[in-house]
């Protein structure tokens, strides 16, 4: 006496929905991964975006002795008009080709000419990053941040401490 065994030929529902959820649990994995990388990828482009503007401040404290008043705000780099009056507009050339005043998260950045971080002679940069609330750990500046290692800061312009000598 031979026993049938009924052939299978589908999966079942239970096994579809398995299936699934596996497909759907690796999507989410990898789309975590790709939104972060989005994140930190306008973070760097901010960055290189205030570089870019550091250098046009250098070009402008070249031509004019001095960094663009808090009045003439970062807008003088590109725009004429906004020379203050007393100032040598025969000096005056475009160091920046297109605005810049806003960061990628579409936050107007932020502009000082005396550092509040440093050196006097120096100026402050600054986008509020991602959240646009000032002072925040998210915040993309052009002066080193204070930690809890060093509760007094220092500028990014200012030399290193000497090492600690032996002995």
């Amino acid at each position: 006496m031979t026993t049938r065994h009924p052939r299978r030929s589908a999966f079942t529902l239970i096994e579809v929905m398995i299936v699934i959820a596996i497909i759907l649990a690796l999507m989410g994995i990898v789309g975590v991964a790709l939104f972060a990388q989005r994140d930190q990828s306008k973070k760097d482009i901010a960055k290189l975006d205030l570089g870019n503007i550091q250098s046009a401040l250098k070009m402008f404290n070249v031509n004019h002795g001095r960094y663009p008043s808090d009045e003439e705000g970062l807008e003088v780099l590109w725009n004429k008009e906004k020379l203050s009056p007393d100032a040598d507009a025969s000096r005056w050339t475009k160091t920046l080709e297109g605005e810049l005043a806003k960061d990628r998260w579409g936050n107007a950045l932020g502009y000082r000419q005396k550092s509040e971080h440093g050196d006097e002679t120096m100026y402050d940069l600054w986008s509020n990053g991602p959240d646009g609330q000032s002072g925040t750990e998210d915040d993309i500046v052009t002066w080193k941040k204070e930690s809890s290692e060093n509760p007094g800061g220092s500028s990014s312009r200012e030399a290193p401490p000497p090492p600690p000598s032996g002995g």
